[in-house]
């Protein structure tokens, strides 16, 4: 194979038409198909970056989901804390009310029987009175006639 200017020239002609031909049917299509690959890689980290920031807000917005959630349970818990602690003193109110209720009827219980034991002793001693009264008049007295004598002698005792 001989070098010569012919050769050379052949081939530096070949060359430009390679050259040409790739310039005008390749390399729009590989440079057509980088761009669009570009443009999706744009796309996707366009995407990525809003799916950062959507994350970021999300984490806020959760964040303050859960700080109103716990300032609820805390409000419902103090609420629970609250009604319970009024409803024991409801209930030490009425214990103590049902107490002085049972002690006052007790207590009128009480002076129900002491009227009745009074009542009943005055009778006791009423009859003791007439009897000690006839042994000392050494006669019987009529109950029914001294009736009212009766009555203001065991009044007065």
């Amino acid at each position: 194979m001989d070098i010569n200017i012919g050769t050379l020239v052949g081939q530096t002609v070949a060359m430009i038409v390679f050259v040409w031909f790739c310039m005008k049917y390749i390399w729009p299509v590989i440079m057509g198909a980088i761009e669009q690959r570009q443009t999706e890689i744009a796309n996707g980290l366009a995407a990525a970056e809003q799916g950062q920031n959507s994350l970021s807000i999300a984490k806020v917005e959760v964040d303050k989901l859960v700080a109103a959630a716990r300032d609820q349970a805390r409000g419902i818990v103090e609420q629970a804390n609250t009604r319970a602690t009024g409803i024991v003193e409801q209930a030490k109110a009425d214990g103590e009310a049902a107490r002085k209720s049972q002690l006052d009827a007790a207590r009128a219980e009480i002076d129900v029987e002491i009227n009745r034991a009074r009542e009943e002793l005055r009778g006791q001693v009423a009859k003791i009175a007439v009897a000690g009264a006839e042994k000392v008049l050494g006669r019987e007295i009529d109950a029914n006639v001294h009736r009212d004598l009766l009555g203001k002698l065991a009044s007065e005792l």
